[in-house]
């Protein structure tokens, strides 16, 4: 029978994303693989390759909360519990975890049972689970060489492999980047926190365009459900051809008909950008965790591949200017592209594998 992998990964597209890639990649090389997440994980896991799915108990709570922190405790011992009767009955050759409480139980259980373990961080922070697990577990590996709040000893031995894309994205590699002539295509991605802010200001900055610009534009905009009707008004009246919706689903389709894409800078939308080659404004999430957005933002940046936009500076005339500079300068879109794909690490989903399989072997 082939070898067994749990793959534990919390519940945001951020974490299970990456767990999808590097599931589909050891599928492919005959693996079995069993996903443990939570129901907000369930959520991303309709496509996921993975024979069974372990909900098991896990929780968090916040550092001024003790009694709140002591629950949690509770909780998660019950999910280390459950996690060691599952393996008991799996008998996985490695656990990988991605971070995120819901990944916690899985690798506490695993440790315990001396298992084969491996953490990903997709993030250019290392995240408060996998911070935790990282000088515990047989083998780390990482996003971003810049990998902020890790020990020194953690850093050391990280293995830069770069994040998974989905092979829909990870085929943009390959795409060269084409500046815009006639029609200036714009994407803007949400992000699954802060999604407001954009949903409201991007329109109204789009606006404030000059018309022989706006009559060029087509405008493929994620919006919150309730700023959906308002985007699309704006762009209306400013007879920009837009098309809005809460969520695309084909999000290599839209990157790769992309000139420029703004949005949020969580680690897989940084990932992605730059597999995909395509030039950007990105807007930290100002209440991100340990300011890792900035930290995400920073690799792009300093490639030249993206503009950033810190939130305390972001308005709506600030905005339109930055898309007015770049919009006018295809050249500059394409140096951007270049500088975007410069730091691309295509092959993360294959690297992840090849040190998942040798972490499984010892």
């Amino acid at each position: 029978m082939s070898k067994l992998a749990v793959v534990a990964a919390g519940g945001t597209g951020g974490h299970m994303f990456p767990a999808q890639a590097l599931a589909e990649a050891l599928t492919a090389r005959g693996w079995r693989v069993v996903l443990a997440t939570d129901d907000r994980g369930a959520l991303y896991a309709d496509k996921f390759p993975a024979e069974e799915r372990l909900a098991l108990s896990a929780a968090t709570a916040k550092s001024n909360d003790p009694l709140g922190m002591i629950r949690a405790g509770f909780t998660v011992l019950q999910g280390v519990l459950e996690a060691r009767a599952a393996f008991k009955r799996l008998d996985p050759a490695v656990v990988v975890g991605f971070g995120g409480y819901p990944a916690l139980p899985a690798l506490l259980g695993a440790l315990s049972q001396k298992r084969p373990t491996v953490i990903h961080e997709q993030n250019a922070v290392l995240g408060r689970v996998n911070r935790f697990l990282a000088p515990r577990v047989d083998e780390v590996a990482c996003a971003f060489p810049t990998l902020q709040m890790a020990k020194p000893a953690v850093k050391a031995r990280a293995h830069v492999v770069g994040n998974p894309v989905r092979p829909p994205v990870r085929a943009l590699y390959d795409v060269p980047y084409i500046a815009p002539e006639v029609q200036l295509r714009i994407l803007v991605t949400g992000g699954s926190q802060g999604a407001r802010l954009l949903s409201e200001l991007i329109p109204e900055a789009v606006a404030k365009l000059p018309e022989d610009m706006r009559s060029r534009l087509k405008v493929f905009q994620q919006a919150r459900a309730e700023s959906m009707e308002n985007a699309r008004k704006i762009y209306r009246n400013a007879m920009v051809d837009c098309e809005v919706a809460p969520f695309f689903r084909d999000m290599a389709g839209y990157l790769r008909q992309a000139h420029l894409v703004i949005g949020r800078s969580g680690a897989s939308t940084c990932t992605e950008l730059a597999v995909a080659g395509r030039p950007s404004i990105l807007i930290p999430l100002k209440i991100a965790a340990d300011d890792h957005q900035r930290f995400n933002a920073k690799l792009l940046e300093e490639a030249g591949g993206a503009a950033v936009c810190l939130e305390d500076e972001l308005t709506v005339d600030a905005m339109a200017g930055a898309l007015n500079a770049l919009l006018k300068n295809p050249e500059r879109l394409a140096r951007m592209a270049e500088g975007a794909r410069s730091v691309a690490k295509p092959n993360a989903a294959e690297e992840l594998a090849d040190l998942v399989e040798r972490t499984a072997r010892r």
